[in-house]
């Protein structure tokens, strides 16, 4: 039996099972892995008949259970010659199962991880969790199968893959590096190093000439079959916990979060790439489990964008270890320089930062606010140094604390500006304290017990006097600036609070009965405007407003909070998410320049193909001597554009692109529409009757000319037809719109 490798989205069977992934097929079955009737955690192996028809979605009428109690990772099953292996075996019918001791014994781990089968020989390598890799043979016999083993792995062995010929071994793990073992040989092995995160999956191509790697911060890397690096395709790169929160980049309006280990991460959401990596702790990460490592934990931009504060630390038993840096952008190499690094700004954990957003005055009234566990919030503000040799600016000034600030011993848990930057707010558990910002005098007090303020935020434009906190209790708070008193409050459990920079709408999200939901409102009014009700099924964690380079045209009112800005979420499971006024096949033929696909951009084959087309059939019509009616296809289709040039893995499926990219491709040449037909025909009868009218008009003319008048005073004129067409043309405009001056 010869098995074709490939895998599904999803893969249906019949009108209620589904199944997980499809793994292998013959000529007539398939092998998929699907839930156990009846059970959600315990999967099966299954052989499906396969039928002739075609599509994704395939109804089984025959369907066999090869094994039970697989795994629901695909690494938890291979296929060989005639072998399909779940860490068992079966072949006409047979199963053989074989184990390995579960006891830990010298610090080794038998768990099994993942599977691989040799192409060519009855040959099957596991991985274990200890890192070691066995190779087993004779297994037909169970009585006398043996196994070797290979070790380089410290950690577990995350997956396996063996080279077309069968001559070597792929194995990835938490290193980060991929090793190549040769005919199965402990001596014998190569390294390619330094692939930047743990490797989850490898995959070989057909001709095997090419390896993918696939790394658990969502990145691919494709590697030439001399072991060597190809390319990299990086998209938003997946952390282990997004400590920072979502930031806006001003310069680039790129969405800023934590990357790499120790690294911030700058990607671009319209072209989903990341622009660049800057590395904030400048120190070798070990992948080593339980290590403590200095981690990036808080980031802050200033409102130009011309100065970034971080925040590092090492999470110690008996004491952190702080860092505050201050990056200056240097326009020259157009990337951020260190200027000021201060050890242990506070005392222990900063728990927020701010800058104050004053963006005419930025450079001579630039001030940064950190907030602690160590029961104070600190003001930073930038000093010249006496350094009289300084060349150039960034290091010219520096940063010191000019004020330190607390509230009856409470610890600080978040802080913000003002849209003016004349006050600040900083929370210290139960209590919202309002500060000057010239003089630190403490101006005012809020509380709404019970519950500790979890996030607190300023109004804007002409909601700037209110301001909003959230308490972990379960009450949405407003308080009115000028009063000193509170304005409204709701029971409700937020979890995120974002104000958009652009407008006075304050989007807040909600966590109840293990759903999100979104409630969008003006701190003036307390109804909401916008209400999502099971926004998704995973707690949003982040959220953050990206403005648009262009305001975007909305058609109903209850979306106009989305009109200058773009709200994006990240969820607990690390995926990135967002609201849309436009459907999936509008978004495909967007109007907005943002993604209008540039001149200047490189041609593709097939849009030569398509530009051929479309001049030849020009030419037909201008020879034909017909008139060119403009459609989608000859006005430059978005939808052909959005196909050709978008990044094939952030485009939907196929089955969905191929009716709209079929659509724009029609070109209509005989069936018009009757409208259109009925246009034309009375152009047609306008053009004759004018052509008849100027005739007419000549005819007379000439009679007029042969008999010249005398009598100028008392004559009544006469109108000729295309005159009288003219008149009836103008008593039949409507001039009402006049009388409104």
């Amino acid at each position: 039996m010869s098995f074709l490798y490939f895998f599904f989205q999803t893969f249906t069977v019949g009108s209620k099972l589904l199944a997980l992934y499809a793994l292998a097929s013959s000529e007539d079955s398939v092998f998929v892995v699907i839930p156990k009737s009846g059970e959600r955690d315990t999967f099966q192996l299954v052989s499906v008949k396969l039928t002739k028809a075609a599509g994704q979605d395939l109804e089984a009428k025959e369907l066999s259970v090869v094994l039970h109690g697989v795994g629901a990772s695909p690494k938890s099953i291979a296929f060989g010659r005639e072998v399909c292996s779940p860490f068992a075996l079966f072949k006409k019918q047979q199963t053989n199962l074989f184990s390995l001791s579960a006891v830990k014994t010298k610090g080794g781990n038998n768990h099994f991880t993942c599977v691989a089968c040799h192409p060519t020989e009855d040959c099957i390598a596991t991985g274990h969790a200890d890192g070691k890799i066995r190779l087993w043979r004779n297994f037909y016999h169970k009585k006398e199968y043996t196994f070797s083993t290979l070790h380089w792995h410290h950690d577990t062995v995350m997956d396996l893959a063996f080279s077309i010929e069968g001559t070597s071994l792929l194995s990835g793990g938490v290193e980060s590096v991929l090793v190549l073992w040769h005919n199965g040989s402990d001596c014998r092995k190569d390294f390619l190093p330094r692939l930047g995160s743990p490797i989850e999956y490898i995959s070989m191509s057909s001709d095997g000439a090419l390896c993918c790697t696939l790394h658990t911060d969502n990145r691919i890397t494709i590697i030439n079959s001399n072991l060597r690096f190809s390319k990299c395709i990086q998209g938003l790169i997946k952390t282990m916990d997004v400590k920072t929160g979502l930031v806006v980049d001003p310069r680039t309006k790129a969405l800023v979060l934590n990357g790499e280990p120790g690294h911030l991460q700058f990607y671009c959401l319209q072209s989903d790439q990341q622009l660049f990596s800057l590395d904030i702790v400048q120190r070798q990460y070990i992948h080593q489990a339980g290590l403590k490592q200095t981690d990036l934990v808080k980031v802050a931009f200033s409102a130009q964008g011309k100065w970034l504060a971080t925040v590092e630390e090492r999470d110690e038993v008996t004491d952190p270890e702080l860092q505050l840096k201050l990056w200056f952008y240097d326009e020259e190499t157009q990337s951020f320089k260190l200027n000021t690094r201060i050890n242990m700004p506070h005392e222990d954990h900063v728990t927020d930062m701010c800058f104050r957003d004053m963006d005419e005055l930025e450079d001579d009234s630039l001030i940064l606010v950190t907030a602690g566990r160590d029961c104070v919030f600190k003001v930073w503000v930038m000093v010249e140094d006496t350094d009289p040799e300084g060349k150039y600016a960034q290091q010219s000034v520096s940063w010191n604390c000019d004020f330190v600030g607390s509230y009856h011993n409470y610890q600080a848990t978040n802080c913000c500006f003002s849209e003016d930057g004349s006050v600040l707010a900083v929370s210290f558990e139960e209590t919202v304290t309002v500060w000057d910002s010239v003089t630190w005098d403490l101006k005012c007090t809020f509380c709404h017990p019970p519950g500790k303020i979890r996030n607190i935020c300023f109004g804007r434009l002409t909601c700037s006097k209110y301001l909003i906190g959230a308490t972990d209790h379960g009450f949405l708070c407003c308080w009115n600036l000028l009063s000193c008193a509170l304005e409204w409050s709701a029971h409700l459990n937020i979890l995120v609070l974002q104000p958009d920079p652009l407008s006075e709408y304050i989007a807040a999200v909600s966590w109840l009965s293990k759903e999100s939901s979104l409630f969008v409102f003006k701190p003036n009014e307390p109804r909401p405007i916008y209400i999502q009700r099971n926004l998704c099924k995973e707690k949003i964690q982040l959220a953050a407003f990206i403005p648009r380079d262009e305001p975007e045209t909305v058609g109903s009112e209850k979306y106009l909070w989305l009109r200058r800005s773009q709200l994006f979420f990240l969820t607990d499971t690390q995926e990135l998410m967002t609201l849309s006024t436009k459907s999936l096949e509008e978004r495909l033929t967007p109007s907005s320049k943002q993604l209008a696909v540039e001149e200047s951009l490189p041609v593709t084959p097939f849009s030569l193909l398509l530009g051929k087309h479309r001049c030849q059939q020009s030419q037909q019509d201008i020879d034909l001597g017909k008139r060119v009616v403009q459609n989608k296809h000859e006005q430059d289709s978005p939808a052909v554009k959005e196909l050709l040039h978008t990044p094939a893995h952030v485009l939907p499926s196929a089955s969905f692109l191929c009716p709209i990219f079929i659509n724009s491709l029609l070109i209509s040449k005989e069936n018009k529409s009757a409208e259109v037909a009925a246009d034309e025909v009375e152009m047609e009868s306008e053009k004759a009757e004018d052509e008849s009218d100027e005739e007419r008009d000549i005819t007379e003319m000439e009679q007029e000319d042969t008999s010249p008048m005398e009598l100028l005073g008392e004559m009544t004129c006469k109108l000729s037809k295309s005159q009288e067409k003219e008149l009836r043309k103008i008593r039949k405009t409507d001039y009402s719109w006049i009388s409104a001056f």
